[in-house]
């Protein structure tokens, strides 16, 4: 009896042993990668698709970017696809796009584009500073309804605009070709070589001129300088070679429109 147990014993030791040596002796190429948690495919394995789907452009030369659910704010290098200063609309919905921005740290006047293409549409201008302080927002008609943190970014622009904050209305006048006015408080300037706009504050008082207007004929994007450093100021915006083609000045209180006309037409 003992002799036939230790004979079963010896017969299973002897299979345990085998199976364990078939199970531990799979061909080395068998082996798979592990699968990060992430879900993204492994280096090793990704290796030609990362490489065919990395970017043209370096870092120094990519925009930097703001964005809000609906709106993306980007500043870019002359170099990048989106050179200046571009607000881009996200989202198919009634609400358009903005960015607001200061140039240079100076914070008397304010520069905002309202993006009125639609989904997908990006508009802007190349005219900036070396620094940009930025955001984008979204807006239902004039009520602003959401808005991201600021973003500052330098700029590398081959013709930076310069900060002009000793413009009084009276100079701008002079310098311009066309000027409007609204009640006395507000004054909106401009001459056509090399487009220039002025934003002056004509009125000893606790609201603010703003400049609404149009260049080169585009209705998709509309342009506003607010004056924000009180009266006998003017702000300043720069468009290059893009003529205006409709215009107004107004006045507001914060974001409440207290006067304005009806745009004129160059």
């Amino acid at each position: 009896m003992e002799q036939r147990i230790s004979v079963r014993v010896m017969i299973s030791v002897t299979a345990i042993a085998a199976a364990t040596a078939a199970l531990t002796s799979a061909p080395a190429l068998a082996a798979t990668a592990p699968i990060p948690a992430s879900g993204e495919a492994p280096a090793a394995a990704s290796g030609l698709l990362t490489t065919a789907a990395a970017p043209t452009t370096t870092s120094e030369e990519a925009p930097k970017c703001i964005r809000v659910r609906g709106a993306a704010a980007c500043v870019g290098p002359d170099e990048s696809d989106r050179p200046g200063i571009s607000i881009e609309d996200t989202e198919p919905d009634k609400l358009h796009a903005t960015v607001e921005y200061y140039l240079n740290g100076y914070l008397g006047t304010k520069y905002v584009i309202h993006n009125l293409a639609g989904e997908g549409e990006i508009r802007g201008s190349r005219e900036v500073g070396k620094i940009v302080t930025f955001r984008a927002a979204l807006y239902r008609g004039n009520h602003r309804i959401k808005v991201s943190r600021w973003k500052t970014a330098l700029s590398d622009t081959k013709y930076p605009v310069k900060r002009d904050v000793r413009v009084t209305p009276s100079t701008a006048r002079a310098r311009s070709e066309i000027c409007t006015s609204t009640k006395g408080a507000a004054s909106m300037c401009f001459a056509e070589k090399n487009t220039f706009v002025f934003a002056c504050d004509t009125g000893a008082d606790q609201n603010q001129a703003r400049a609404e207007y149009f260049v080169g004929g585009d209705p998709t994007a509309r342009f506003e300088i607010h004056q924000l450093a009180g009266f006998n100021t003017c702000g300043k915006a720069e468009h290059g070679d893009l003529a205006i083609s409709k215009y107004r000045a107004s006045v507001f209180d914060h974001n409440h429109r207290v006067a304005t006309r009806l745009y004129k037409y160059n």
